[in-house]
């Protein structure tokens, strides 16, 4: 590029403010602050986030579009509920792809990666002890992001990625009940040692094994929400 010529760089101001609502509204139901089923009156959360029925309106259909939110007839938008069948599928993605995944990486054998993962693991020991759900499930997804980059399945990441959000709303609910602290991670160290060994077979079971565990305590969570109803 000429030395007289001006970069073409676009500085990016700081969030705005849909993206902010955005953000806050998914962190209140993932929080459970707004139960499965209640619903979303544009009215209440204008003055409650203090943005205008535009942005709430905006939000409200990204939430829809993530699976989060669903509309109904004569009764508007209402925090969407995941059925136990629902979860099941989902966690059917995760475990095949996040074993191809783990199988892949242990084959694959890229430096540094386990100490990557490690490192991750930890953040997610220390999050569950100081009570920081919030950092549980933004350490935990970027350790399955680490993990998806370094075997080079970026297509299955593609995929997981777009469920991710719902992912997280089961991931909110299993990471609170009693032992997952512990459980939790030591399933994911198993993965990890799997990989560090460079056996495929035994990376792709310890990852599986940990879905189906999580699927197991999030359907039963499931079914004692739709029996209280």
């Amino acid at each position: 590029m000429n030395s007289t010529e001006r970069p073409m760089l676009v500085d990016r101001p700081g969030k705005t403010l849909r993206e902010l609502t955005l953000e806050k509204m998914r962190e209140a139901i993932l929080d459970m602050r707004f139960k499965p089923g209640a619903r979303l009156v544009e009215r209440d959360l204008c003055e409650q986030l203090g943005v205008s029925r535009t942005i709430v309106r905006e939000v409200l259909r990204h939430l829809e579009s993530e699976g989060l939110v669903a509309t109904l007839p004569n009764r508007g938008p209402i925090v969407a509920k995941t059925t136990p069948d629902e979860a099941k599928q989902i966690y059917e993605i995760r475990g095949v792809l996040e074993g191809i995944a783990a199988k892949a990486c242990a084959e694959n054998q890229q430096p540094g990666v386990v100490a990557t993962l490690e490192s991750r693991l930890a953040n997610i020991r220390a999050a569950y002890a100081e009570n920081a759900m919030s950092t549980v499930l933004a350490e935990t997804t970027e350790f399955y992001r680490l993990l998806f980059a370094a075997s080079g399945k970026d297509i299955a990441w593609g995929i997981v990625s777009s469920i991710t959000v719902r992912i997280n709303y089961l991931r909110s609910m299993t990471i609170k009940t009693t032992g997952r602290n512990v459980e939790g991670p030591r399933q994911m160290q198993n993965i990890v040692d799997a990989i560090r060994a460079g056996d495929g077979e035994a990376a792709y079971n310890a990852a599986l094994t940990h879905v189906r565990n999580a699927s197991s305590i999030a359907q039963g969570l499931l079914s004692e929400q739709a029996d209280a109803i």
